[in-house]
């Protein structure tokens, strides 16, 4: 028989990162096990066309419907993902609480955790993760806050499904439609929204940094600076990509990615990429995957906790200047094959403890007898 496994997080959102995760969480257990996959999602349709698997619109669901759901399932997946944060824990832990009432095992799989501010916040999380199955985060820090706020659970240190993503084809021929030179030296730049998962984001000294530091690549290097949204939506990379090169001296030379990608053809695109900074994590994994020499401006811990495991040095971007981060620039550009080193050295044991997430489902699922729902 089939298992049957719900997945809950961050998709349909638009968000390539998170698209990622899924694309592979997916791949990896399907390809141990057979089982019937519904995905909770906040837009069904796109989930559906994207992953080729049945999704649900978890946002627009009455709560019978979204039990009858649960009712079915051998086990229910939350993650992976940044998904544990104030305004967002309620709407992702409230299926948790459903499944554990009807006594469906839980696994969380592969997240990070905070910021955290709110009591209510950090209480809800104790309250529901001390009951759930099993926990994998992705990085040592979010091990470390659900331990202080007391999870008294095992918690086992994985890494972000997004790093086993393979790459699709991206030609020369897409760039040159994207108004692109595939052959000038390419650096990519990844910006994002303030927000929730980013409270601490002062949005004009954002832009006006970046906007001098894609300056600086362009004189200092030659470069051509292409911005790569990582998520679309209103507010979102594309408006704030655009704000950054308003704001830029040769803005002549900076384009936006236009087209609607997936997440493998943009890991693709990275393989173009002289030299990349950015914000958004899965733009830096992509990155790293790709083995292209990067600069981060971390935001927040899963970014930070990515650098930490890659043992690269962390500018935070609070205390940023246009001075410290075009002196930095200079550097790690000086520098970019000792970063490559790097990577090659540090990327392949994350990639494996990235597997080490799908094992433990695996392990998980395998020790469950598969229900036999009456038709």
């Amino acid at each position: 028989m089939k298992y049957r496994v719900a997945i809950s997080g961050s998709y349909g959102g638009m968000n390539l990162g998170d698209e990622a995760i899924l694309e592979v969480i997916l791949k990896e257990l399907r390809a141990e096990l057979d089982v019937e996959v519904v995905i909770f999602s906040w837009n069904a349709t796109d989930t559906e066309r994207r992953h080729k698997v049945r999704a649900v619109p978890i946002r627009e669901m009455h709560k019978d419907e979204i039990l009858e759901e649960l009712h079915k399932l051998d086990l229910f997946i939350l993650g992976g993902g940044g998904i544990l944060y104030d305004d967002s824990i309620e709407a992702y832990l409230r299926d948790v609480i459903w499944a554990k009432e009807l006594k469906i095992p839980v696994m969380i799989y592969a997240i990070s955790v905070g910021p955290l501010k709110a009591p209510e916040s950090k209480q809800l999380i104790v309250d529901v993760l001390n009951r759930v199955d099993k926990i994998t985060v992705r990085e040592r820090e979010a091990k470390r806050v659900l331990h202080d706020l007391g999870i008294n659970q095992d918690i086992e240190i994985t890494a972000d499904p997004g790093l086993l993503l393979k790459p699709q084809s991206f030609t020369k021929e897409m760039l040159k439609k994207e108004g692109i030179n595939p052959d000038s030296r390419l650096v990519g730049f990844s910006v994002r929204e303030p927000g929730p998962a980013a409270p601490d984001l002062n949005i004009e000294q954002y832009h006006a940094i970046l906007a001098n530091a894609a300056d600086f690549m362009v004189e200092r290097f030659d470069a051509q600076v292409i911005f790569v949204p990582m998520e679309r939506g209103e507010n979102k990379d594309p408006q704030h990509s655009h704000a950054v090169i308003s704001k830029m001296a040769n803005a002549q030379r900076a384009n936006v990615l236009k087209g609607d990608y997936t997440s493998s053809e943009v890991l693709g695109l990275m393989k173009y990429l002289a030299f990349a900074v950015g914000m958004r994590l899965h733009f830096l994994i992509f990155a790293g995957i790709q083995k292209v020499p990067f600069i981060p401006l971390p935001y927040a811990a899963k970014v930070s906790g990515f650098l930490s495991d890659l043992e690269m040095p962390m500018p935070p971007i609070t205390a940023l200047n246009v001075g410290k981060l075009c002196a930095f620039l200079d550097r790690s550009w000086d520098l970019r094959n000792e970063i490559k080193k790097q990577l090659e050295l540090k990327v392949p044991p994350l990639q494996e403890r990235a597997k080490r997430t799908s094992q433990i489902l695996c392990e998980v699922l395998r020790s469950l007898p598969p229900k036999q729902i009456e038709p």
